[in-house]
């Protein structure tokens, strides 16, 4: 009987009805759907960075379905309405392949733009901190001035050793030296536990919270030959600085079955913001010693945040008590280490209502580089979170470069989608161009990386 039943399935052929206009037009529809999605919203999406390569082809090649389709249901009409409407949906189908082509064709442009920009964009580009596929993919950026930092992770470190890694990285600062540029920050994500992202390259360590395994006994001396280690094996790839340590405070609520990336709870080093603010200020001691910058991460603090910033827009709304213990280990491990600090993309409502922490003019003038008052006088680094993140990358990553860059922050990280950056960098110097920047917050933010390397005694022949 099973036999019978899979022999008369092997004869079985579709019924003609199956082939008439309405299944016809019901697939063009879906094709249509695909294409106005993919070409209006998610056109070299970070979401969709797994496919970017087949990614205008397959579109293309949708839009050609959708044209047969079309045409053949206007074949198989018998009246002419049916003939008019699957007309307008050739040209319709006709319309999104024109649209892809130009997405496409828009996107070389900018591309173009930025490579061969010369010096004024180079202003621009010292702000930006770039991930990449491929060493030779970054070099024509970082001997042109084109960026001022790279971002160094697993997805570029392939077939990569210590010897190897160490030995790129020099061909590019050399690069730099002779175009009388600065050195490039290099910068890595190595926190320790869960977030390693040099591992196996170099030796994962423990999260810095398993130095409170054994007490708070000689707490800070642990803690500073942590750092020491740490910083040597990644000074010795050419690593110069390191986006750690995380100081968001341990907290409840820190682990919600939403949160795939941020993981706070997993990372965080304790719940008490003094316990926090030892550990990490000698931490970040032991890691200057070894020549690497230390970056405290991520203001105002997460702790407290229920949803992820990698994917959705979240809002802090801490009463007072609780926002002084977010942010005094910031405080204190940038007062005592000189640590930069990265801004991340959730919003204080309280503080300003209409942009995240990492591109609010209010937070970084009013609050961290303020003077004055209840200002914190930070004049550290400050460097935005990734904006390939959803909490800003959906409201245009060109955008978030501009209001970043006006806001007075001085490094713009965009490291998961490498492809980004040139979207990025072209709005924020087309902004620059027509007086959308402001010129002299961003003058202070270029000066301030000058200052870096030049109290680090890097001699600068371009400034």
């Amino acid at each position: 009987m099973i036999r019978k039943a899979i022999y008369r399935l092997s004869q079985w052929s579709p019924p003609r009805f199956l082939l008439n206009a309405w299944l016809t037009a019901l697939l063009w529809w879906a094709v249509l759907v695909f294409m106005t999605v993919m070409a209006w919203s998610y056109f070299k999406h970070p979401v969709f960075l797994f496919w970017r390569t087949f990614e205008t082809p397959t579109m293309l090649i949708a839009a050609c379905m959708g044209g047969w389709c079309a045409q053949h249901a206007r074949r198989l009409a018998a009246s002419s309405p049916r003939r008019v409407e699957s007309g307008l949906r050739l040209m319709l189908s006709v319309l999104l392949a024109v649209l892809v082509i130009g997405q496409e064709g828009w996107f070389r442009w900018q591309q173009c733009q930025v490579l061969w920009g010369g010096t004024a964009l180079s202003r621009i580009g010292q702000h930006f901190v770039v991930g990449f596929r491929d060493f030779d993919d970054v070099k024509p950026l970082a001997e042109r001035g084109l960026i001022g930092g790279i971002y160094i992770t697993k997805r570029n470190l392939k077939g990569e050793t210590v010897a190897s890694l160490k030995e790129r990285i020099g061909k590019l600062q050399a690069l730099r030296a002779q175009a009388g540029l600065p050195p490039l920050f290099v910068m890595a994500d190595q926190e320790g536990g869960k977030v390693s992202h040099l591992s196996p390259l170099i030796e994962r360590m423990p999260p810095l919270s398993n130095l409170l395994a054994n007490g708070t006994e000689n707490l800070e001396s642990r803690a500073r030959a942590y750092g020491e280690q740490q910083g040597r094996a990644l000074a010795e790839m050419g690593i110069n600085m390191n986006l750690a340590p995380v100081v968001d405070l341990k907290t409840e609520s820190a682990e919600q079955w939403t949160d795939r990336f941020s993981q706070i709870g997993r990372r965080a080093i304790d719940s008490d913001p003094w316990i926090v603010s030892r550990v990490a200020t000698a931490y970040g001691e032991g890691l200057t010693a070894s020549g690497i910058q230390p970056t405290v991460k991520h203001f105002p603090g997460l702790g407290r945040v229920k949803a992820d910033t990698h994917f959705v827009k979240a809002s802090l709304m801490p009463d007072v008590v609780e926002q002084a213990a977010d942010w005094l280990p910031f405080r204190e491990v940038t007062t005592h280490t000189g640590a930069a600090m990265m801004l991340s993309h959730v919003r204080l409502p309280d503080i300003d209502p209409d942009r995240p922490v990492s591109l609010s003019r209010v937070v970084v003038q009013d609050v961290l580089r303020k003077k004055d008052g209840d200002g914190w006088n930070y004049q550290g680094l400050l460097i935005t979170d990734d904006l390939n993140m959803g909490a800003v990358y959906d409201d245009g990553i060109g955008q978030a470069a501009v209001a970043a860059l006006d806001a007075g922050v001085d490094m713009i990280l965009v490291s998961y989608d490498p492809d980004q950056y040139y979207r990025a960098i072209y709005a924020a110097w087309k902004a620059w161009k027509h007086g959308d920047v402001n010129a002299g917050r961003e003058a202070e933010s270029g000066n301030r990386l000058i200052q870096y390397w030049k109290q680090r005694k890097v001699n600068i022949g371009r400034t």
